[in-house]
């Protein structure tokens, strides 16, 4: 199971090196220097044996967190890494009083969009040309009241079945 912790700007450092292989040159260490200043941002890391492997953040606004990113270094993807940062965040915004959560996803990215169907997004609506590298269509996808009983339920089983898969794997290596 990876280490899940707030990012702190010495982080940066690891940080956007991922950043360029997942996105390009979208954020820069200026970039997320500022979300850690925003009293509206929260963002994390995640550890695999110490060394930073991903992140993740949102920003809250009122009763609504927007999940602002998600990346997972390239090497360390397909181990469920994306799916605890995921939690990490459901679990912080609850923390600070959000109902909704919401985000923006490409279109192409299904394995992505499954993530989060998982956890109870929908998609109900697009954002025609929304990505700047490629002019790729974005789907934006909410929650409902994530406070509901249902959506309480589901987020539990969710975690049960996360924390049993990753207890049948092999100790993480480093990649």
């Amino acid at each position: 199971m990876a280490e899940i912790s707030l990012m702190r700007h010495s982080d940066l450092i690891d940080v956007v090196p991922i950043e360029r292989l997942c996105f390009g040159d979208r954020w820069s260490v200026q970039a997320f220097a500022n979300e850690l200043e925003n009293p509206a941002s929260t963002y994390f890391v995640a550890r695999e044996n110490g060394k930073i492997v991903g992140y993740a953040g949102f920003w809250l606004i009122l009763d609504e967190a927007h999940i602002t990113t998600i990346a997972t270094h390239p090497q360390w993807q397909r181990r469920s890494i994306g799916e605890q940062m995921l939690l990490a965040l459901i679990d912080a915004a609850a923390s600070k009083g959000a109902k909704w959560l919401t985000l923006e996803v490409r279109a192409s990215n299904a394995s992505a969009q499954r993530l989060y169907a998982k956890y109870g997004f929908t998609a109900l609506g697009r954002r025609r040309g929304y990505y700047q590298d490629d002019g790729e269509d974005a789907l934006v996808m909410w929650t409902e009241n994530i406070w509901d009983a249902a959506n309480r339920e589901r987020l539990e089983r969710n975690r049960a079945d996360l924390q049993r898969r990753l207890a049948s794997l092999p100790a993480a290596q480093d990649s």
